[in-house]
C-alpha cells in the first residue's frame, strides 16, 4: 500500500524539481554562453533618470504622459530606482518624432471612420552617466493601437493616444535590456 503512495509522491517531487529548475535559468546576454543566471538589465546600473522626450509633433501633452508611463513602466518590471539626474547612474533621453492617425476600417454606408489607429514614434538613447556608454538606442521606433470613434462605442482620440503611449512605455522599457 505506501509503495503504491511513493511513486506518485515521488514523481511529483522530481516534476517540481525540473519545473523549479527550468524556471530558474535564462537566456545569456552573450548568446555563445546560452542559459545564465545573470540578469538581463545593464551591470552597475541601480537608479535611471527620465526627462521629459521633447516632442516635435503637433500632438501636444503625450510627451509628458509619455515620461510618466515610463517611469511607472520601470518602477513595476525594472529593479532600478527613478530618481533626477543628478543621482542617476544612467538616463534615458528622447524625441517624439512622429505623431498620426490611420483609418483602418470605414462604414460602407456613412464613409465615417470606423476603427483608427494611433501611431507615435520615438528615437532614444539608453546612456550609461558613469561612463558615457550607449546602452540602447533605437531610431524610428514606432508603436500604434487602434480606437473606435464612431457606432455605439464613440470613443474619443484621447482613448487611442493613452493605449499608444501606454504600449510605447512598455515596449521602450523592454528594449533597455541588455542585448541578448
Amino acid at each position: 500500500m505506501t509503495s503504491r503512495l511513493i511513486r506518485p509522491a515521488a514523481a511529483l517531487l522530481g516534476l517540481a524539481v525540473v519545473l523549479l529548475a527550468a524556471l530558474a535559468w535564462g537566456c545569456a546576454s552573450d548568446p555563445r554562453r546560452g542559459y545564465s543566471f545573470e540578469s538581463t538589465y545593464a551591470p552597475g546600473v541601480r537608479t535611471v533618470a527620465v526627462p521629459i522626450f521633447k516632442n516635435d509633433t503637433f500632438a501636444r501633452g503625450v510627451e509628458f504622459e509619455l515620461a510618466d508611463a515610463i517611469v511607472k513602466e520601470i518602477q513595476r518590471t525594472t529593479p532600478w530606482r527613478v530618481v533626477g539626474p543628478e543621482h542617476a547612474h544612467a538616463t534615458l533621453t528622447g524625441a517624439i518624432t512622429d505623431s498620426r492617425l490611420r483609418t483602418l476600417t470605414t462604414d460602407r454606408i456613412t464613409g465615417y471612420s470606423q476603427e483608427v489607429a494611433v501611431i507615435l514614434t520615438v528615437d532614444f538613447d539608453f546612456r550609461d552617466l558613469r561612463s558615457g556608454q550607449t546602452l540602447a538606442a533605437r531610431r524610428n521606433f514606432t508603436v500604434a493601437e487602434t480606437f473606435i470613434p464612431a457606432g455605439g462605442i464613440r470613443e474619443r482620440l484621447e482613448v487611442g493616444e493613452q493605449a499608444t503611449v501606454q504600449e510605447l512605455a512598455r515596449a521602450i522599457v523592454a528594449e533597455l535590456r541588455s542585448n541578448w
